[in-house]
């Protein structure tokens, strides 16, 4: 049976996002916890920080976006944790383990792809935290908003992680990087042609 043209574009979209989260869970592998958690940029970015960012942002665009309520309240960042904190989402309390918050990535995960698979792209919703007049959205819409936002996260990890102990690549399959490569002989070049500007 031939696919429509909006299951097609579902069915890619879909893909990526099961691929992008893959990969996300990936660059996290392997860290101990402090290592997770420890802010790596003057702004205070941390890679267990992002892992909760990412499940609240999927919580808010598929949930909240499409009328849709998270079975377990107590796990959302509210506004009044916000306004007391505008980190919240980005920070791992100490109560909230790695552990936890790999649990909670992949129950949010089923949650979305429980909502896809039950709206059509062109189905409507609205983003509450959106300004009005330019908060109604549909289902393809987020869909590629949410991949957006994984995409820009994924680049950071990647750079976190590499500058952590030097894990770096596209995937755990297909890593995308030359083999057998010498990277020191290639930065020496980079730091050489850097060094005549």
């Amino acid at each position: 049976m031939l696919m429509s043209d909006d299951e097609m574009m579902k069915s890619v979209l879909r893909q990526s996002l099961h691929r992008g989260r893959k990969n996300l869970r990936w660059k996290l592998s392997g860290l101990d916890e402090r290592s997770l958690r420890w802010p790596r940029t003057p702004t205070g970015f941390n890679l267990l920080g992002a892992l909760k960012h990412m499940a609240q942002v999927e919580i808010v665009y598929f949930g909240d976006t499409f009328g849709r309520q998270w079975p377990n309240p107590g796990e959302l960042v509210t506004n009044a944790d916000i306004d007391l904190d505008p980190q919240a989402d980005w920070c791992a309390t100490e109560s909230e383990s790695t552990e936890y918050l790999f649990d909670l990535y992949t129950r949010v995960a089923d949650f979305a792809d429980e909502i896809i698979d039950s709206l059509s792209l062109d189905s409507p919703g609205r983003v509450p935290h959106w300004p009005d007049g330019r908060d109604e959205t549909t289902l393809g819409g987020i869909m590629v908003d949410v991949l957006v936002e994984l995409a820009r996260h994924l680049g950071q990890f990647d750079i976190v992680r590499e500058g952590i102990d030097g894990a770096a690549g596209l995937s755990e399959a297909a890593p995308n990087l030359p083999e057998d490569f010498d990277h020191d002989a290639y930065l020496e070049r980079l730091r050489t042609i850097a060094d005549r500007f």
